[in-house]
């Protein structure tokens, strides 16, 4: 199983090959990572089922933000960089 780093700030994606969205999203990720020099755990909700039900994961993409191990943030959908910006606050 995955395990979510518990220190700083970390964008966990909460997505599956087949879903469309989560594919678009995947570059605006990629950058948000180098140009916030964040940790971006990618979780396959097909292979770790188990760790998307622990988070309530209904839809995807699910974006969620932990700061210092606990949840900050919670993005549903794919969305504009600039609201994963705001939300990294």
């Amino acid at each position: 199983m995955t395990s979510i780093p518990t220190l700083g700030t970390v964008l966990v994606d909460f997505w599956a090959s087949w879903c469309g969205p989560c594919l678009m999203l995947s570059p605006i990720l990629d950058d948000l990572a180098i140009e916030q020099k964040i940790n971006i755990v990618k979780i396959d909700v097909e292979a770790e089922p188990d760790l998307a039900t622990k988070y309530s994961i209904t839809s995807l993409p699910t974006i969620l933000i932990f700061k210092d191990g606990k949840v900050a943030a919670t993005l549903i959908g794919s969305r504009p960089k600039s609201e994963y910006l705001k939300a990294l606050g």
